[in-house]
């Protein structure tokens, strides 16, 4: 392929990663399924970046840090439309919440949530904002460059769950998206890794070493209560790593 072929597919593949992992106004642009995997750690260093910089700006308006972590959580949420934060409610609900596998796979369909998700989500946000008032205290220039590294990190962990397992139901956004090649993930985790290193330089081992175990603890899960994964699955691996990765640059 020709590099000036090449070029404007890499911005479609990344303008489908933003389309599928925010809320952001972008034109419609063809549909690049799992080919457009590598690009979903640009995609979080994007979110990331805005969320970020909203929180430094709550800083200078002389907010607490507390404050400013707590408006640059509720940006992650609002640009992605809660939608991993979803998953990680469905997964809880779901593999916690049924006995058998279909019965996992029907409640983690279902659109209501119960007891498992609401404290997965208390957890989770809890969590993650416990880990933002800490590094905003720290400094507003660290905060930002972790929170771009955790939305960077915790997004390519994504297409390494849809490598290593099999969808678990012949339908929804996890199947229709497709699996991603090795190539495809092995560059996503390149991509990851270099965001992380310019951002945070020898952090940048903490947080690979606990993103992986993260998400292999959340793999093996999957597979054993599901045989596979889903986009639910896909959205609370990233949960979980994005808050190994904070706690990993904190400590």
């Amino acid at each position: 392929m020709r590099k000036n072929d090449a070029l404007p597919r890499y911005f479609d593949e990344l303008r489908a990663a933003l389309s599928l992992l925010s809320r952001l106004p972008l034109p419609q642009g063809p549909n690049r399924g799992a080919a457009a995997a590598w690009a979903y750690p640009l995609a979080g260093a994007i979110i990331g970046a805005i969320a970020g910089l909203i929180g430094l700006v709550a800083l200078w308006w002389g907010l607490p840090t507390a404050l400013a972590a707590l408006a640059a959580l509720a940006a992650q949420v609002i640009i992605t439309g809660a939608m991993h934060e979803d998953g990680l409610a469905d997964t809880a609900d779901g593999l916690w919440g049924g006995w058998t596998r279909a019965r996992r796979l029907e409640i983690m369909k279902d659109s209501q949530i119960g007891a498992f998700g609401v404290i997965a989500l208390i957890l989770s946000l809890t969590a993650r904002w416990a880990a933002l008032w800490l590094l905003f205290q720290m400094g507003g220039g660290w905060a930002w460059a972790a929170i771009i590294t955790a939305a960077a990190v915790s997004r390519a962990v994504m297409p390494a769950v849809m490598c290593a397992l099999p969808p678990a139901r012949a339908a929804g956004l996890s199947h229709a998206t497709g699996r991603p090649s090795t190539g495809t993930c092995a560059v996503a985790a390149g991509l990851a890794a270099l965001i992380a290193l310019v951002l945070v330089g020898w952090s940048v081992f903490g947080v690979v070493i606990w993103a992986a175990l993260t998400t292999v603890a959340v793999a093996l899960i999957a597979k054993k209560k599901i045989g596979g994964q889903t986009g639910d699955i896909l959205g609370g691996a990233q949960q979980m790593a994005e808050i190994a990765v904070l706690l990993s640059i904190i400590v």
